[in-house]
């Protein structure tokens, strides 16, 4: 792959609100989890682990990421995945303490766009949902009590009729400082 290829694919992918409601088979999100998981971590540390819903489940998250008018189209999701907060590794601890940061946060944006590059590779439109409530969350996958979830990433194929919109971005010159 060269580097035209990756522009295109940065340039394809979006955020889709506008789903068929078509499952996206099990081991397809699977495969697009392992791939995320191959992203690159502070010390290696891998603090995340991703939940992957399919079938009858998804109604059930979607249930928990929308309210007060928020992400109606999640209820046409053809699958989630949850990338919720994992341990990190003593490195990454020390590291983080030594250097007052938590790198954990970072780690798990890394891993999140992963898996939404993965997915737009592969044909799947992706979503990531900010707005949810962890505790429904929690218990309507019975995941443990305290179980952190920063993101649910909303997987489907787009509805026709869904073109790729231009990316609307701040001009480089206010984004990039280029000390060369």
């Amino acid at each position: 792959m060269d580097l035209a290829e990756i522009e295109q694919l940065y340039l394809h992918r979006q955020s889709c609100r506008s789903f068929t409601g078509e499952d996206v088979p099990a081991e397809l999100v699977k495969k697009l989890c392992s791939l995320a998981l191959l992203a690159p971590s502070a010390c290696n540390a891998q603090p995340w682990k991703l939940i992957a819903v399919t079938g009858e489940k998804r109604k059930a998250v979607a249930a928990c990421v929308q309210g007060l008018g928020m992400n109606k189209f999640a209820g046409d999701a053809g699958a989630f995945v949850l990338v919720a907060e994992g341990k990190s590794n003593l490195t990454a601890k020390l590291g983080g303490r030594m250097k007052d940061t938590d790198f954990t946060p970072g780690d798990l944006g890394i891993v999140t766009a992963h898996l939404v590059l993965a997915a737009d590779a592969a044909g799947i439109s992706s979503c990531i949902l900010g707005w949810r409530d962890e505790k429904k969350l929690r218990a309507a996958l019975s995941l443990p009590e305290g179980t952190r979830i920063p993101y649910v990433v909303a997987l489907g194929y787009a509805k026709e009729g869904d073109p790729v919109r231009p990316k609307k971005r701040k001009p480089t010159e206010e984004t990039l400082i280029s000390l060369m």
